[in-house]
């Protein structure tokens, strides 16, 4: 204990050294952190959201923006496609459920989907409060909607055009909410859920009251997106050929464009990674500088210790408590900031009504957070460590 209070000591009778040593060691394991916590809580949102989802049919475009449309909502549709063509793939022998979304409207950032009651079960997600909507222009909302827009059953409000809020209102069609489902962690959370017959009720007398001379009694029915589960696996190889080749559909498969999206996220966590490394790599190097000259400076401090019967075990250890001393301090901070950093992003995406994430997750991976730390202080040390073993009293003492 003397020898860890010692260290201690010494450790910050160079105040500014020590500052600067535990700053670089802190920020590049804050940084693994970061990557570690955003990673883990990334997959598990895919994983989650796509779950029992085998492919994304919609208009012509790009597969990746279906798929980040369809099944995350954190991106606009390319357009509107058919119903009778969606109803047409929902009885191909191959499609097992087909789930079809109706995008284009949004109350106070949260965007309302016109779908089925099979949107909520293929997640199984209850009712919390309340009931399920009965009926056309009744809703019921995600967790998270209602927590922020602060509805409840029995409330009205009035949706406006564009999934990013701000756009023209329709007054002339409010919606009523008749339940709250409770929270699941996944994309529902942060969505409003209504019949489809209500997105072309608000859409079509929206159109109408424009007076393009458009029928409103017999208008060309039409959804966002379909959700498809296959009946078997086999479908994956003959199904999204068939309706890109006989349809003017196109179908995105999220298992693809998935991996692809994790590959290129994957570029900037390995970059963050890096910066990470390359922070402890100096951390590193700055320990063992600051240690190398505290064996420089301390001989005479050393060779009083081993006059006083400390053995070279003992002093080589007052070194290493030093690093060690380092790596605690810097576990903690990193660990702290690291979560502190992950907190702070999904702030920011909570309030883009994004991915949800959290700085309270703990996951299994941090465990090599403290031993990647001391691994770092005690490889730094170990030169000047072994120089304070060596020291010889009665040389220093000669010299003196």
């Amino acid at each position: 204990m003397k020898t860890i209070a010692l260290a201690f000591r010494y450790l910050w009778s160079r105040p500014l050294q020590a500052l600067l040593n535990l700053l670089l060691l802190t920020l590049g394991l804050a940084s693994i952190t970061f990557v570690l916590l955003a990673s883990e809580q990334i997959d598990r949102a895919f994983q989650r959201d796509l779950a029992g989802i085998d492919l994304v049919v919609g208009a012509k475009g790009s597969p990746m923006q279906l798929i980040l449309a369809g099944v995350f909502h954190i991106d606009v549709a390319p357009g509107n496609i058919p119903l009778a063509d969606v109803q047409q793939l929902a009885r191909q022998p191959q499609v097992a459920k087909l789930i079809p979304l109706s995008l284009g409207d949004s109350f106070r950032g949260f965007r309302i989907v016109g779908t089925t009651a099979d949107y909520a079960a293929h997640y199984r997600v209850p009712i919390a409060q309340g009931r399920p909507w009965s009926g056309p222009m009744e809703t019921v909302l995600g967790a998270q909607a209602a927590q922020a827009t602060g509805m409840r059953s029995g409330d009205s409000f009035i949706g406006s055009h564009g999934v990013g809020g701000g756009g023209p209102e329709h007054a002339a069609n409010p919606y009523r909410v008749t339940g709250v489902l409770a929270p699941c962690g996944c994309v529902l959370d942060r969505l409003i859920l209504t019949a489809t017959e209500s997105v072309w009720q608000v859409h079509e007398q929206h159109t109408a009251a424009d007076g393009d001379g458009r029928d409103a009694a017999q208008p060309a029915r039409e959804v966002t997106i379909a959700l498809i589960t296959y009946k078997s696996p086999l479908a994956a190889v003959s199904f999204p050929r068939y309706v890109n080749s006989t349809t003017g559909m196109q179908a995105a498969s999220p298992a693809v464009e998935v991996s692809r999206l994790l590959r290129m996220l994957g570029v900037g966590s390995e970059v963050l990674r890096g910066v990470g490394a390359v922070l402890l790599f100096t951390a590193a190097l700055s320990v063992f500088i600051a240690l190398w000259n505290a064996v420089r400076e301390r001989r005479d401090d050393l060779a009083m210790l081993r006059m006083l019967g400390a053995t070279p075990a003992k002093v080589a250890a007052l070194l290493v408590s030093e690093a060690l001393w380092l790596a605690m301090l810097a576990t903690v901070l990193g660990l702290a900031a690291g979560h502190g950093l992950t907190a702070l992003a999904g702030s920011l995406l909570e309030a883009r009504h994004s991915l949800p994430m959290t700085g309270r997750l703990w996951v299994p991976a941090e465990a090599w957070i403290p031993v990647a730390a001391v691994g770092v202080a005690t490889l730094a040390a170990l030169i000047p460590t072994v120089s304070a073993y060596r020291v010889d009293v009665a040389h220093l003492l000669n010299a003196r």
